[in-house]
């Protein structure tokens, strides 16, 4: 007994877009002072918003190296001191790594808690923009993780969203 495939449902929009959508692109910049050093860039993202006219949309924050992180949390000096501890405890410095040995591995800077640190935190945040600046929630700051400092570093940001709309009557 064969039976015909159910048809899928057409689905049409129930919102029609009034505006095209606007992509924009670019690089911020940090020079870093500590080894291990978060940083709020909630403002800096909010001000990248605002120079670009987005009102609704979404912007896809990436770090360009491996060993900083981005993560969203509280920003609050007793909490930072914890997160850096935590940071601390979880991947030590001191253990032996072999990135770390100069008889495996070429890489002189000894760093390999730094990349293991960011591999756990993420390289890339994905975040809404709603009213022209970025939906968080009362007490969420985006933060970016500086792991292997101090040193310069590159954060790209790509928006996409519906632009502020012209008021017709000026």
């Amino acid at each position: 007994m064969s039976s015909a495939p159910a048809k899928s449902p057409v689905l049409t929009p129930e919102v029609r877009p009034t505006a095209a959508l606007q992509l924009c692109l670019e690089t911020l910049m940090y020079t870093t002072r500590e080894r291990l050093e978060l940083i709020n860039i909630t403002r800096d993202l909010n001000d990248l918003i605002k120079k670009n006219g987005i009102k609704a949309g979404f912007l896809i924050v990436q770090s360009l190296h491996t060993t900083t992180a981005l993560f969203i949390n509280e920003f609050q000096q007793a909490l930072l001191d914890d997160m850096k501890s935590f940071l601390e405890k979880i991947v030590s410095r001191f253990d032996y790594w072999r990135h770390n040995d100069p008889k495996i591995s070429e890489c002189a800077r000894k760093n390999a808690d730094s990349h293991l640190r960011a591999m756990l935190l993420g390289h890339t945040l994905s975040l809404p923009v709603r009213n022209g600046q970025l939906a968080l929630g009362g007490w969420q700051s985006v933060i970016l993780a500086e792991l292997d400092g101090p040193r310069e570093r590159s954060i790209q940001i790509q928006a996409l969203g519906v632009p502020e709309q012209e008021d017709p009557a000026k």
